[in-house]
């Protein structure tokens, strides 16, 4: 048995590792205690992220698009209501509004289907791969970004590149409608099966679209102008064999700026 001085060294080192507690005379159990401490603190409300509201009902969002879109008297007015605009979702998880890009008094103007990743990163449109591509064959017949305006039918990327729903291509068509309108081209082309259908009202696809010339209003609108479909470079770069007929419809732009040029020499 060890002797009380003995039983003082030990005491001292269990207090030197650490030791803090003695044991008591009867067992405690700390599982209850814990339960104890937690029931006697009211439960808190979960914290959630402040999130701009989204417009649930089809028929609000799009009253309030044709409302917000209309009001607008310039491209930068509407820039501003598309900031303020909460209908489509995908602004929610989009880096940035992606408005569009190019010269707005412009001839020519192009309306693409959504951003991808680049255009999310730098809140401008066609400024991939894709992009690229275009800027390239728009340049064989002398166009550049000086010479044409150019965006999307949505305004904030689709997550992971995604085609876009029908829903948030009919909360953005008020916008582009009433951008079209300010731009007020002679000449509009739609690059991509999505944004044809969509501003055409047709239900065909963009190999039967392509090539043809049809006749564009829209409600914003004071004229009609000619319009036309062309592939989008991301399917082109999928798919070289498209590249002989997008080199047509190049051509058949080009054509047509020029015959519009003749028309005005006329008057």
């Amino acid at each position: 048995m060890p002797s009380t001085w003995d039983l003082a060294q030990l005491l001292r080192w269990q207090m030197e590792a650490g030791a803090d507690e003695a044991i008591l005379a009867t067992p405690v159990d700390r599982y209850q205690a814990v339960a104890s401490v937690a029931a006697a603190v009211p439960p808190q409300p979960a914290v959630r992220p402040r999130t701009a509201p989204i417009l649930s009902s089809p028929a609000v969002v799009n009253e309030t698009a044709q409302h917000a879109a209309g009001q607008a008297k310039t491209l930068d007015e509407l820039r501003a209501a598309l900031d303020a605009f909460d209908g489509c979702a995908l602004k929610q998880t989009a880096t940035n509004l992606v408005f569009g890009d190019g010269n707005s008094a412009s001839r020519i103007m192009f309306v693409g289907e959504a951003p991808g990743a680049d255009e999310d990163r730098r809140g401008l449109p066609f400024v991939g791969v894709s992009g690229q591509l275009l800027d390239r064959m728009l340049g064989w017949i002398g166009l550049d970004r000086e010479a044409f305006f150019i965006t999307n039918m949505l305004f904030w990327r689709p997550p992971g590149n995604r085609q876009p729903t029908p829903g948030e291509i009919a909360a953005c068509l008020p916008f582009v409608e009433r951008m079209i309108s300010l731009v007020d081209p002679e000449l509009l082309v739609m690059v991509g099966g999505s944004s044809a259908k969509s501003l055409l009202g047709k239900s065909e696809g963009i190999k039967r679209l392509r090539g043809r010339w049809f006749t564009y209003e829209n409600a914003f609108m004071a004229r009609s102008i000619p319009a036309t479909a062309i592939y989008h470079p991301a399917y082109l770069l999928r798919s070289p064999a498209g590249k002989r007929a997008a080199w047509q419809d190049i051509l058949a732009i080009q054509e047509k700026l020029d015959g519009l040029d003749e028309s005005k020499q006329e008057q």
